[in-house]
């Protein structure tokens, strides 16, 4: 039995980590079309930041930092 609770325990956190890590990357991406649009930068690259924010999390993210005061 307590086998069973510390496996309904670390699956209970593991699912809590995932979903505080999908809340972090959608703020990430709010963050990117907030910060390009603020920047003056046009509707169309806003939405190409946050494309690739969203489909590639970590690389998008260092690409954008990169290229943000370009």
């Amino acid at each position: 039995m307590d086998i069973l609770f510390a496996g309904s325990i670390i699956g209970l956190g593991v699912i809590l980590i995932g979903i505080l890590f999908f809340i972090i990357h959608i703020l990430i991406c709010i963050w990117g079309y907030r910060d390009a649009r603020r920047l003056g930068r046009s509707p169309e690259f806003a939405l190409l930041v946050v494309l690739g924010l969203l489909f590639f999390p970590i690389v998008g993210l260092i690409i954008y930092l990169l290229i943000r005061r370009a």
